[in-house]
């Protein structure tokens, strides 16, 4: 198996440039997890590996990969109208067309030409086990809770989960020598993710993967790569690669960040030193030393000695401050720091009822309250209708029965973030969503919006980028009720805390629909198990 060897790597668009001289070797049987803000280059990175840029960005440096690479994006690969098992069909052939080819290779070994043909044939074959493969196939549609679907099912009436769960089905199917993901566990439950960690720690080839999930990075990775890293690097030395996982890391990155802050300040303090030095005056060197003799020869003779000495001091002081504004450190940037109540609550009282409600295949619920200043974590496997339940209550949804009453200001975080016009400026944005609001925070105090991405399209911010500003949206509205559906999907880890954070310390009531499994662990709120649903 061949390695992912990445040199000197620039991606560059029109507006901006997201990679700059990356260089990466990812060896057969590591796993390195692609990790920085919103907007740092994971994606980007994922698609140039796999020569799937578009065709307005501007690239330099190298790639190499295997030509047996898989990348599952953000968004499964499949077109509405094809049928489950016309996915599958597609994904077996290729291995069946394998196995064929063996057998017809194996009948004619005349000379060392058809012989290395048959021998390159069978390593790939053996390599993917394409004499199980339909075995594999069934596994993983079992074990990803695909068996119950029909094979007749069209992929536009499938949930998100299950889209997600079909393409990780062919992905366990193939087994390529290089897989490459992008927030692969976005729209899976517990037991969906649980099959994929232990597909991939048994997987022998490349594996890059672009995550928020924590748990993952911590369970999955045996290295980390910083796209956005500190001075020092997150080896300490510069480099961005970091070997271990999530939780490790962490500490390590706030430790560099430290040490670059405290460099940066005794670098500055040096440099106001040498400054100084290169103004420094013969007083400094002969202070209130006039002649004491009246000769007035001896006098002049010193006073010479003062200025060649002056000169060489001055001179000395230069050279070092050269050299010392040469190699000083980049001032740390301002960094990103959400730190935002995320509801304010003025309201008292109960702020949700749910009675009965229905929405015929997706959601049935007897009962929910929910109390002022009351956080509420809603869990349940894919298709037990979390999102429904959020998109009733924002009340982008109309139940077919039941009550579902809501009071106070009420603002949410949807999964899929759209803003309708695609070509209008962040700020704009922003500024229209918040007019008539008193006392909304200014974008660019509220730490989640990068100042250089102000002025951008929304159609040019990446998914995560996107949800940034739909959060900035939605806390800007000091709601008495914040519904987050899975809010730290497609977030940079180092945000998804902070969230976190903000929910311990925001006074107002909070639902929350998630799957993150290190959010959940950490629960201090109610929670409400959903189990019912078929969407």
């Amino acid at each position: 198996m061949q390695p992912v060897v990445i040199t000197d790597l620039t991606v560059a668009y029109r507006d901006r440039t997201v990679l700059d001289g990356v260089d990466l070797v990812s060896q057969p049987g590591r796993r390195i997890g692609l990790v920085g803000e919103n907007g740092a280059g994971k994606s980007t990175l994922l698609r140039a590996v796999a020569g799937r840029l578009p065709a307005t960005a501007r690239l330099a440096g190298t790639v190499e990969a295997p030509a047996d690479l898989v990348l599952l994006g953000q968004e499964p690969p499949f077109k509405d109208d094809r049928t489950i098992g016309e996915v599958l069909a597609a994904t077996l052939k290729p291995l069946r067309d394998a196995v064929r080819r063996v057998e017809e290779l194996a009948g004619d070994l005349h000379d060392e030409a058809a012989q290395a043909a048959y021998a390159a044939a069978l390593e790939h074959a053996v390599d993917h086990d394409a004499w199980d493969a339909d075995r594999w196939a069934e596994v993983a549609a079992q074990e990803l809770g695909l068996g119950a679907l029909e094979p007749t099912r069209r992929i536009g009436t499938l949930s998100g989960g299950q889209r997600t769960r079909l393409a990780l089905a062919t992905v366990m199917t193939t087994r390529p020598a290089c897989l490459l993901l992008d927030e692969p566990t976005n729209h899976l439950d517990d037991d969906a993710i649980e099959v994929l960690t232990t597909f991939l720690l048994g997987l022998p080839g490349v594996v890059l993967l672009a995550s928020h999930d924590r748990v993952l990075l911590d369970d999955v990775c045996t290295d980390l790569v910083d796209l956005d890293p500190t001075a020092f690097g997150t080896d300490g030395l510069g480099g961005r690669r970091f070997g271990g996982g999530w939780t490790e890391y962490v500490a390590a990155r706030e430790d560099a960040r430290r040490r670059w802050e405290q460099t940066y300040d005794e670098q500055q303090d040096e440099l106001d030193r040498l400054r100084a030095a290169t103004r420094i005056g013969t007083g400094a060197i002969a202070h209130n030393r006039g002649p004491t003799d009246n000769d007035k020869f001896i006098y002049k003779f010193k006073g010479a000695k003062v200025e060649s000495t002056l000169a060489r001091r001055k001179k000395d002081a230069a050279r070092r401050l050269d050299a010392a504004e040469r190699d000083q450190v980049r001032k740390p940037p301002r960094q990103l720091t959400f730190d935002t109540a995320l509801a304010e609550g003025s309201r008292n009282g109960r702020v949700v009822q749910v009675r009965d409600l229905v929405v015929p295949g997706r959601l049935a619920l007897d009962r929910l309250d929910v109390e002022a200043g009351e956080h509420v974590l809603v869990t349940g496997p894919n298709g037990s209708g979390k999102s429904t339940l959020l998109a009733v209550l924002a009340g982008r949804l109309s139940p077919a029965s039941g009550e579902a009453s809501v009071s106070g200001r009420v603002a949410e975080l949807a999964q899929d973030v759209v803003f309708p016009d695609p070509s209008r400026k962040v700020a704009d944005v922003y500024a229209d969503a918040v007019t008539g609001l008193d006392d909304a925070p200014a974008l660019r105090d509220l730490g989640l919006v990068h100042p250089r991405d102000h002025h951008r399209a929304v159609g040019l911010l990446s998914v995560g980028q996107r949800r940034r500003l739909g959060l900035a949206v939605a806390v800007a509205q000091a709601p008495d009720l914040m519904l987050l559906d899975e809010p730290t999907n497609h977030l940079s880890p180092a945000l998804a805390g902070e969230i976190e954070e903000a929910l311990g310390r925001s006074p107002g009531a909070v639902v929350v629909a998630s799957h993150d499994r290190w959010l959940r662990r950490r629960w201090q709120g109610s929670v409400h198990a959903l189990s019912g649903g078929q969407g």
